[in-house]
């Protein structure tokens, strides 16, 4: 892929797709005639599994009413544990470290009444500028609840240069003052991929408690928490997980932390033989099930079984090589075809400090997006000049990597954007 013979050439695009060990799974998606989509970093497409799961789970309620509870292929009762099972092995955790339940930003608030504990100076969490507004909002108003200022109490690393955040700027940030940190694995914006084990050593060295938002990396990378010792994590599983808008999500919490109560127990913090025993006095669950807090959403978490029968299968170590190949070649593209129109790549080009997507940035982002998705590609902008492309290990092709760069070339080379207006969608 060095030359632009090599690179910017559909038959040889069409090659990688003959020689592609994942080109069977395009038939197990809905893809729709006509669209090349590039947002499953953002909502992953539907599966054909995720369909028959939801039409089982549906039949197991008119089959067997209240006794599903406890009956049938997916007992709802466990249903929880049993996809926290399943979804384990993509961060390498052990079964009973995960639970698929909540959303991210409860199960951030879960994470936080339990974790951040502030004491003598301790009192500050930690957490970058360029993280999704969810979870700053989470931390303000767990910081708020425990009677301090967020204004003061929470600490944000600065980025140099409005892209990335240096893990040196991070680690000085780690000072007596901090009770816990939260950090993405990936910032959504750019692509980047923290060093996730440097930096857990780094806080426990410290005496600090250390947690990872994990919504842009899983399913697209693999992560080892329990060997790394990191605290605990969460995620949602709507975007490289493809488990649906509204997907219930994930926590992880490391086992050396059963036991302890939650921030925020609830009905299923129990253990699962003494639930029903009614009692007012909680008996902990020792496992990650003691941080899920209310009934699980039953036909929301169906679509999650065949994604994660999916990946299973596949491997997320060859799905991550497959998703570098494919950010490589786009970037290749890029490269060679579009930095002479004023477009950049604002993510990292090394291997091992890049997520699933790629970053594109170019001054005239949200208006290109506009003329994008008229030509049938489904991309999505974030202010204030970014273009994310995020082609899917199990269902984009080289092909339709290479159609997008041409597509974008066309667009800016006879500037058909100019016909769009500047204002942002509701949702983008």
């Amino acid at each position: 892929m060095g030359t632009r013979e090599s690179v910017y050439n559909k038959e040889h695009a069409k090659q990688y797709d003959a020689n592609d060990s994942f080109r069977s799974y395009r038939d197990e998606f809905y893809l729709q005639s006509g669209v090349i989509y590039m947002d499953g970093n953002s909502l992953g497409l539907m599966s054909k599994r995720a369909e028959e799961n939801v039409h089982e789970l549906m039949e197991s309620w008119k089959a067997y009413g209240i006794k599903g509870w406890t009956t049938g292929k997916y007992p709802w009762f466990f249903i929880s544990e049993k996809l926290g099972e399943m979804c384990a092995p993509l961060i390498g955790a052990e079964k009973n470290e995960v639970i698929i339940a909540g959303s991210t930003t409860s199960n951030i608030h879960q994470a936080v009444a339990t974790f951040y504990k502030p004491e003598g100076r301790r009192t500050k969490i930690l957490a970058d500028e360029l993280t999704f507004p969810s979870d700053i909002y989470a931390l303000q108003s767990q910081i708020k609840l425990k009677g301090y200022n967020p204004d003061e109490h929470l600490v944000r690393v600065k980025s140099r240069d409005g892209k990335l955040i240096l893990e040196e700027d991070i680690i000085a940030a780690m000072t007596d003052e901090i009770a816990l940190i939260l950090l993405p694995t990936v910032l959504y914006r750019s692509g980047q991929l923290l060093d996730i084990k440097r930096l857990t050593a780094e806080a426990h060295a410290r005496g600090i408690c250390i947690g990872f938002d994990a919504c842009h990396s899983i399913g697209a990378i693999p992560h080892y928490f329990s060997e790394w010792n990191v605290d605990f994590a969460i995620w949602c599983n709507y975007k490289y997980l493809n488990g649906g808008p509204g997907s219930v999500a994930g926590l992880y919490v490391n086992k050396k932390h059963f036991g302890i109560h939650p921030g925020l127990a609830g009905w299923y913090s129990s253990k699962k033989d003494k639930q029903f025993d009614m009692a007012h006095s909680l008996d902990v669950e020792e496992s990650a099930g003691a941080f899920q807090m209310g009934t699980p959403h039953v036909l929301s978490l169906a679509p999650i079984i065949g994604s994660l029968e999916m990946f299973a299968e596949a491997g997320i170590e060859n799905i991550r090589q497959k998703s570098l190949k494919l950010t490589r070649y786009m970037m290749d593209l890029i490269e060679q075809e579009l930095t002479e129109l004023g477009f950049s790549i604002g993510n990292p080009n090394e291997d091992d400090r890049r997520g699933g997507h790629v970053c594109l940035e170019h001054d005239e982002a949200i208006r290109i997006c506009k003329a994008l998705v008229d030509k049938g590609v489904i991309p999505d902008f974030r202010p204030p000049n970014i273009i994310r492309l995020a082609p899917i290990a199990f269902y984009t092709s080289f092909e339709e990597v290479w159609e997008t760069v041409e597509i974008l070339k066309e667009i800016v080379t006879e500037k058909q954007y100019e016909k769009y207006g500047m204002e942002r969608n509701v949702v983008s």
